[in-house]
């Protein structure tokens, strides 16, 4: 009896300390990732502000009267090369946009699909990002709302998009990523944004997609109108 006694306390001291680990990095993937990628992607921001002046990842600049257009040639795997702020999460919400979708550059911020558009571009440029850990830039990607603003900063443009729609799927409908959202095949004639993110939030069994059209471009030289970054009521930041 005595010997059952040890056992049944040997067994729950075991799960109390297997349960404290538990709990430990259950604290370290929601809180301390956050914090550290935020530190992280604060200076790629900066860093990508002030490579918007003389220096920074070339561009070819098509110009017609009404609509200027900066378009990204190619960006090395992993680069960071522009930022996206979204007055609806706050006045204060930049995040960095890297090339590729790979784990790391999810951690250090957005991740824009290899062989979509580039911003501005006709057809597709697609991104993806965490709802939940690493900084979780679209945790509250499900609060965007219909005419909402999101502002894709490069070198050369303020790139303006408006959100149109919004979806559910699965994650191998890959067809929300094609050149005109949901129409793989079709030959593009607009310039789209597309977001994509887990969802429900702290699971991966379904993609939570906006999808948002391009409104307008305008050069770095010219500013960036404030009432774009005016923030809307009911924001969450």
């Amino acid at each position: 009896m005595r010997r059952l006694r040890w056992g049944v306390r040997t067994l729950g001291e075991v799960l109390i300390t297997l349960g404290l680990l538990l709990f430990l990095f259950v604290s370290w993937q929601l809180w301390w990732t956050d914090v550290t990628a935020n530190r992280a992607q604060a200076v790629t921001i900066h860093a990508l502000e002030r490579g918007f002046g003389p220096a920074g990842i070339p561009e070819r600049v098509a110009a017609t009267p009404q609509t200027p257009l900066a378009t990204l040639t190619k960006v090395p795997f992993g680069q960071a090369f522009a930022i996206m702020r979204i007055p609806r999460f706050g006045a204060d919400f930049a995040r960095p946009v890297l090339q590729g979708t790979d784990h790391d550059a999810l951690t250090n911020g957005i991740g824009h699909y290899s062989g979509t558009a580039f911003p501005g571009q006709v057809g597709n440029f697609a991104v993806a990002g965490h709802r939940t850990t690493y900084g979780m830039p679209f945790s509250n990607i499900d609060l965007l709302r219909t005419g909402d603003v999101i502002v894709l900063e490069t070198k050369a443009s303020y790139i303006v998009y408006a959100v149109d729609r919004h979806v559910i799927v699965t994650p191998d409908q890959v067809q929300v990523i094609a050149p005109v959202p949901q129409h793989p095949g079709d030959k593009p004639t607009q310039a789209w944004l597309t977001m994509t993110s887990c969802n429900p939030r702290f699971s991966a069994t379904q993609r939570y997609v906006v999808f948002a059209k391009l409104v307008r471009s305008i050069p770095r030289a010219t500013g960036l109108p404030a009432s774009y970054m005016a923030v809307p009521a009911g924001t969450v930041g």
